[in-house]
């Protein structure tokens, strides 16, 4: 390109639109809203500390068919069964330690669901589900970015109808710690969330 073709400096960037007076209210609506315990049938399971947590994933127990959450982290692979929180396998130096190293983001599996693969979401990327095949839903938020919130909601509440605790209910905010997923198992019987340091469950 010659000096003659040299583009023009560039100008300042265009400021941001503002908030419309809808997403203004929608904004406070969420900040207002504090945690609240889950609505029944939900009920929590655990809360278990998981330093340097980097992604979760669900799997089947091939004998029960209950669900079970895979944790990865810095420190290796854990299994925990999610209607009693207990943990019933850990690798400290797993084969495929993170889900980056496969194409699908998956890991192997542990414990009783050894010979598998796990789809792992989380810092790399990937998502679990988000609804259940009985109207549950989960989304999440960030009206004060970076601290991520997650709303519950049933028959499409989330959060444009009906008040704060009828219909929707904020429970998890992640205001300590980075979000990392959340999402329902596959069979819709439980919910996880996963932060850089933590992972809780609620079961039905």
């Amino acid at each position: 390109m010659s000096r003659a073709e040299k583009p023009a400096p560039a100008g300042p960037p265009e400021p941001e639109p503002e908030l419309s007076p809808y997403q203004r209210a929608m904004r406070d609506r969420l900040l207002a809203a504090s945690v609240v315990p889950t609505p029944e049938p939900w009920r929590p399971v655990a809360f278990v500390p998981v330093g340097g947590l980097l992604g979760i994933g669900f799997a089947s127990h091939p004998r029960s068919g209950r669900d079970l959450v895979m944790v990865v982290s810095h420190d290796g692979h854990g299994l925990f069964d999610s209607v009693t929180g207990e943990k019933i396998a850990r690798d400290r130096d797993p084969e495929d330690s993170t889900p980056d190293e496969a194409a699908d983001l998956s890991c192997p599996g542990l414990g009783p669901i050894e010979g598998g693969r796990v789809h792992i979401a989380g810092l790399f990327g990937g998502g679990l589900h988000t609804r259940t095949d009985d109207g549950w839903e989960l989304g999440v938020v960030a009206p004060a970015w970076p601290n991520q919130r997650v709303l519950l909601s049933r028959d499409e509440g989330l959060p444009h109808s009906g008040p704060h605790g009828e219909r929707w209910w904020h429970i998890f905010h992640s205001d300590y710690s980075t979000f990392r997923a959340a999402g329902f198992s596959p069979s819709g019987h439980t919910i996880a969330v996963a932060t850089s340091s933590d992972l809780s469950l609620w079961t039905r």
